[in-house]
């Protein structure tokens, strides 16, 4: 079961060990939201144990309590058309795809009502994206982290983008990527490719952040192959493929390596190496996919932003 916050659902839980340990904090531990997160929806009334109502939060939970937690409906955003540049690599009657540049959030979200992915592409493709994939993200197939550029597909139809979705799934579509990491991957004499098998789940701690965390304890299988593509003094320019496609996948990977993505604030060291960049150095640089329609191979590959080139000059002339 995933056990994400999905708005209008109920998460189920029964506790199989004596946890004695209160009820916010075994939530916490036990499904994918942050512990103030869970003590608010208590205070709110969501909670049930043993088909009881619970607005205590300090309530110990015991080996056989049967937990049911109720995530109410997001208040929808309006979603406004604003004529925002798109960059765009590819596009036809039934698909589009993007590149997408960095600070460009793919849909609204607390924070940021406005000036999205989504916002740019409705205003760009008129009616014809209304009620594909839903009210909130139409036509998004997959996303990138706010601060990472490249190839993204949106679709304008809602059996392409099941199709879509489908390939993700599948694995057929192929995502490839470009970092800069601080050092050199650690690789066998003569090999310059690695690929690093590491579930992937909410940080335990800080539920802002994803982390390497068993399968019993709630990751998700993750992969990712990876070779070195230049070496650069003391960083290193990689060659990402994404197997799965988990949040924050590269970043906690690289992080896993002890090569973090240079720019990374939230799993790197946040060490400044003179170029100022916008986020995190990387960048979806090629997508793959087959058309859904036509069955023909699209293959979109994104130039690098300003800022990463910048990056590879200054790294070059070291």
């Amino acid at each position: 079961m995933d056990n994400g916050e999905q708005y209008g659902s109920v998460i189920e839980l029964s506790v199989t060990d004596a946890a004695n340990e209160r009820i916010d904090r075994w939530l916490s531990q036990n499904c994918d939201l942050s512990r103030n997160r869970i003590q608010k929806l208590i205070e709110q009334g969501a909670l049930r144990i043993n088909d009881q109502p619970c607005i205590n939060k300090k309530v110990i939970v015991s080996s056989g309590d049967w937990l049911q937690l109720k995530i109410p409906e997001v208040e929808a955003f309006e979603l406004t058309p604003e004529a925002i540049p798109l960059d765009i690599l590819y596009e036809d009657q039934y698909l589009l795809v993007v590149n997408k540049p960095p600070g460009m959030v793919v849909h609204p979200a607390p924070g940021h009502p406005k000036g999205t992915l989504v916002n740019a592409v409705l205003a760009h493709c008129g009616d014809q994206l209304t009620g594909v994939g839903g009210v909130q993200r139409p036509g998004i197939v997959h996303r990138l982290d706010k601060d990472t550029t490249g190839a993204m597909v949106v679709a304008k139809t809602e059996p392409v983008l099941h199709h879509l979705q489908g390939q993700i799934q599948a694995k057929t579509a192929q995502r490839e990527y470009l970092g800069v990491v601080f050092g050199v991957p650690k690789l066998p004499e003569n090999q310059d490719v690695g690929i690093v098998d590491a579930p992937i789940g909410r940080h335990p701690r800080d539920r802002k952040k994803m982390a390497v965390v068993p399968i019993e304890k709630g990751g998700r299988r993750a992969v990712t192959h990876w070779r070195i593509q230049e070496r650069l003094g003391n960083y290193t320019l990689v060659h990402y493929r994404l197997e799965t496609g988990r949040t924050h996948q590269i970043r906690v990977h690289s992080a896993l390596l002890g090569n973090p993505i240079v720019g990374d604030m939230t799993y790197g060291s946040g060490r400044s190496i003179g170029v100022k960049l916008p986020g995190q150095a990387l960048h979806a640089r090629q997508l793959t996919l087959t058309h859904p329609i036509t069955g023909k191979d699209v293959v979109a590959i994104a130039p690098l932003p300003p800022q990463f080139e910048t990056l590879l000059q200054r790294l070059r002339q070291r």
